[in-house]
């Protein structure tokens, strides 16, 4: 095993430090500077259609567009904001919240356009009677790249709903255990028969428990950063200047030909916690019911906003008051149990493990669906869904009481790999995302609801789900 891992360190160094820097900051500005910085001169529209999503959940047959945004949001919003944040911190230093948040910044354009790709060519699933699609069905159908998309496919199914799942496991029953002391055996016993009860529901059962958990944890932990906040006011310049000075020493080691510590794991945990161009969120944008691809489009790229600039800088901002990040924890939900308990008393390591287990499970439940909608696509047999089913139910069992060093390298290093194989996609059909986002516009400065048909860009083809007949009513 130590040699695996001394390989997959190797590889995600190179990986990481050289190759996806380069994409993930190249190709997300190129989308921003094509698109007119969408993520900003269109957030106010953001908000409404999320608004309006919101308001429809509980009158669509299918899965609305608010519900869609809970299903990514489910999965962005994890450990990453958690422990990955204060791995982040104290591997890389504060100047790698920086990092992440200009990932974030740059990288809500590419999630702008890989949820929308992912609407134009999403497929309808005859047995349930909803959508399903993402990159591996964008590959195969606008790149005419079946091949692609099965590798994409196996990669995600490997990350999100075994790897990915047994991290966010881990993370639940190690702040079970250092909050109440309960056996790690217990705690995994209860999340796998919770886990195995929702998946084995569907879609639809998904997107239910999606839309009750994600408002509630993600406010939940939003007011307990914000009083920890306001109840040390006078030191939040002198945090905004240490991430500053941090981020930008690190400029020294850049020109010396080397990629600062703070650079690599803001950016690593960043991509970890919001996805943004990794082809994971276009998944669950795919499922949603709208009258047009750019309003999930939009809605997907607050979602980054959501995950990096609001959640995780809570994390960030409430480790970095308490000074815990000089530590030498290694354990990184411990460590923001001991930063919160250093904020307001003992008893948030309690209230920490209970967040902990909204967050987590909330991400087990999204990750999984990023890997059913790819096992369909690689096989609609539904007895290979079924396997698929009990392997992420027993990695789920396995992350609870395994040490996980192993299965965190494995999983950077494929998430890696997809991102990569998505960037290279959405950097290839970018044009079309770009051309919906001007018909969407033109309909909206003829006070229109934009409504989108498989010809309303020219040159589209092998698109299933937007013909004249087809009913979209959001």
């Amino acid at each position: 095993m130590d040699v695996f891992n001394r390989i997959f360190d190797f590889s995600n160094d190179y990986l990481w430090g050289y190759v996806l820097i380069i994409m993930l900051v190249g190709i997300g500005l190129y989308f921003t500077f094509r698109s007119r910085f969408v993520q900003f001169r269109m957030i106010k529209e953001m908000f409404r259609l999320l608004g309006e999503g919101a308001r429809d959940s509980g009158e669509k047959k299918g899965v609305s567009s608010f519900q869609a945004f809970c299903i990514s949001t489910a999965s962005r919003v994890g450990t990453g904001n958690l422990a990955g944040v204060a791995i982040a911190i104290t591997t890389g230093g504060p100047g790698a919240v920086f990092w992440m948040w200009l990932i974030a910044l740059i990288g809500s354009a590419s999630a702008f356009v890989e949820s929308t790709l992912a609407q134009i060519y999403k497929v309808r699933d005859v047995a349930t009677g909803t959508f399903r699609g993402g990159p591996a069905y964008y590959m195969e159908k606008a790149l005419n790249a079946r091949w692609m998309g099965i590798i994409f496919s196996i990669l995600i199914s490997i990350t999100f709903g075994l790897a990915f799942n047994s991290v966010q496991a881990n993370t639940i029953s190690n702040a079970f255990q250092n909050a109440f002391h309960v056996d790690k055996i217990w705690t995994g016993l209860i999340i796998t028969v919770v886990t195995a009860v929702i998946i084995f529901g569907g879609i639809k059962r998904i997107a239910k428990v999606a839309e009750l958990m994600v408002p509630f944890m993600a406010g939940l932990y939003i007011l307990l950063a914000l009083f920890v906040i306001l109840t040390n006011l006078s030191e939040i310049p002198g945090v905004f200047g240490l991430i500053l000075n941090d981020a930008f020493s690190g400029f020294k080691e850049i020109l010396g030909g080397a990629v600062g510590a703070a650079m690599m794991q803001g950016i690593k945990r960043g991509l970890f916690s919001n996805e943004a161009g990794m082809g994971s969120a276009p998944n669950a944008a795919a499922t949603a019911d709208v009258t047009h691809p750019v309003k999930q489009g939009l809605i997907q790229s607050l979602g980054v906003f959501v995950d990096t600039l609001v959640i995780c800088s809570s994390t960030a901002f409430i480790i970095l008051l308490s000074g815990m990040f000089k530590s030498n924890e290694s354990d990184g939900i411990v460590l923001t149990q001991a930063a919160l308990s250093h904020e307001i008393g003992s008893w948030a390591t309690i209230l920490v493990a209970v967040i902990v287990l909204l967050f987590a499970f909330s991400s087990i439940v999204g990750n999984y669906y990023y890997g059913e909608s790819n096992i369909e696509f690689m096989n609609t047999n539904r007895t290979w869904l079924f396997f698929y089913r009990l392997a992420v139910v027993g990695m789920v069992i396995f992350g609870s009481l395994s040490d996980l060093t192993f299965v965190w390298n494995l999983a950077d290093l494929f998430m890696g790999l997809m991102a990569i194989i998505n960037l290279i996609a959405i950097a290839l059909l970018g044009k079309f995302a770009f051309a919906a986002l001007r018909h969407y516009k033109a309909q909206k400065k003829q006070g229109k609801d934009p409504v989108f048909t498989n010809n309303s860009i020219p040159g589209l083809k092998n698109v299933e789900c937007w013909g004249d007949s087809d009913q979209h009513n959001a």
